[in-house]
């Protein structure tokens, strides 16, 4: 099967769908989602993609992150993919959504209105390894030092991600 994005406008109202692929490939806006899941000591979860990911593949990133499909809630889009991608599953807050695009040299074109999607988890994971190379637990303080020292090491979202999280977190 196909797998379909949601066209939205900026107001994230739904203006049709297309498939994944040809969205990505004529850069049109739809909605999309983005997991971050923390333990109690405060420490996100990150994963490194599969090394044969279409896009970004080898980088590291947040938690999850996907396409709802149509007639899905986007938590219940980010607790399906988190399954999917990490292997468990929690329940997830909307924290905040913002519209990025970006440009891969692959030709593809990322111009998504994500919405943020926050949980909390204390065990390992069990990854998907077609998703998912590596994952690892990251102090916060650590894992903004590292992006900035090293940004060619996370997907260019997670980078956007974490610029509007922290945004918000400082404007509480």
């Amino acid at each position: 099967m196909e797998e379909r994005v949601i066209l939205v406008n900026e107001q994230d109202e739904v203006v049709g769908e297309m498939p994944k692929m040809e969205a990505h490939e004529k850069g049109v806006l739809h909605r999309a989602f983005s997991v971050f899941i923390f333990n109690d000591k405060g420490h996100m979860m990150l994963q490194r993609r599969a090394d044969d990911k279409y896009h970004s593949p080898g980088l590291w990133s947040n938690t999850c992150c996907s396409h709802p499909r149509l007639n899905e809630s986007n938590v219940e889009a980010g607790e399906r993919r988190l399954q999917e991608e990490m292997g468990f599953t929690v329940s997830l807050t909307p924290a905040f959504s913002f519209i990025y695009r970006a440009e891969f040299g692959n030709g593809l074109i990322e111009h998504e209105l994500d919405h943020v999607l926050i949980g909390n988890y204390n065990e390992e994971p069990k990854v998907n390894p077609d998703e998912v190379g590596a994952w690892d637990w990251v102090e916060v303080n650590k894992l903004v030092k590292d992006m900035k020292v090293n940004p060619n090491n996370y997907t260019f979202w997670f980078n956007n991600l974490m610029t509007e999280y922290l945004d918000r977190i400082e404007k509480g």
